[in-house]
């Protein structure tokens, strides 16, 4: 437990807890602003995850798919998806079907399920609280956050494998046969609605907004961590998993 505890929070996880705490000091509009749905602040966050989104995968895919920092070297496909085109996507080109994707449903969807669980908390709909009044609670849920994140996409996984929603939804997901970052949220709609749907959990338990933006980072964020195509990223003399 002890030497495999290092690796759960860093370091991916750490990286997201990093990027939800400036989402919310800096980035996320007042609780008055809140609780009124409008559209300037809720436009103000879906292209802040855009281009947190367009940062994120855009960087690595700069290192590893333009630029070709480190080659195939611990690439799991030796090809780039650039090198191939593919019949099964949008224009021929699986880099920009998965963009369509991930910006056309992908970001606004997520957007969607973030406005409605920031204006839930904004108006008290749920069993929202403070780490001044339950600290330990708190950090008990941030410490399963990424468990439960990931019990709950097995469980979406599972579903979407069956034949009829395989076929219909998900297999626009498998046809990015070469993954690489821009094919992380690169889904059906039903599907992208399913995956973000374990941020609902922090309705049902007690939570507060910087968790449930930790959680949308986890989900949101964290697949391009699954997708990047390499099993590891060179960094000087090291290798990071």
């Amino acid at each position: 437990m002890f030497a495999w505890l290092p690796h759960y929070i860093l370091p991916w996880n750490a990286l997201f807890m990093g990027f939800a705490a400036v989402i919310w000091f800096y980035l996320t509009p007042s609780k008055e602003t809140l609780q009124t749905l409008h559209w300037t602040w809720i436009a103000f966050i879906l292209l802040r995850n855009a281009a947190l989104v367009f940062l994120f995968c855009g960087a690595l895919e700069l290192r590893l798919y333009i630029r070709r920092a480190q080659g195939n070297r611990f690439k799991f496909n030796g090809l780039f998806p650039a090198d191939k085109k593919s019949d099964v996507v949008m224009f021929k080109s699986q880099n920009i079907d998965n963009i369509l994707r991930s910006f056309g449903t992908g970001v606004p969807i997520w957007t969607a399920y973030e406005v409605g669980m920031l204006y839930a908390w904004a108006h008290g709909f749920g069993p929202w609280t403070t780490f001044e009044a339950h600290p330990w609670a708190l950090i008990a849920l941030l410490a399963i956050i990424p468990l439960f994140q990931k019990a709950h996409f097995f469980c979406i996984h599972r579903l979407i494998h069956t034949p009829f929603l395989y076929k219909w939804v998900h297999s626009v997901h498998h046809n990015a046969v070469n993954p690489s970052p821009w094919s992380s949220l690169s889904m059906h709609p039903v599907e992208h609605l399913l995956y973000w749907s374990d941020i609902l959990i922090h309705l049902v338990l007690p939570s507060h907004p910087l968790l449930m933006l930790h959680h949308l980072q986890v989900t949101g964020t964290g697949a391009v961590v699954g997708h990047i195509g390499f099993d590891k990223i060179e960094a000087g003399e090291a290798a990071i998993g």
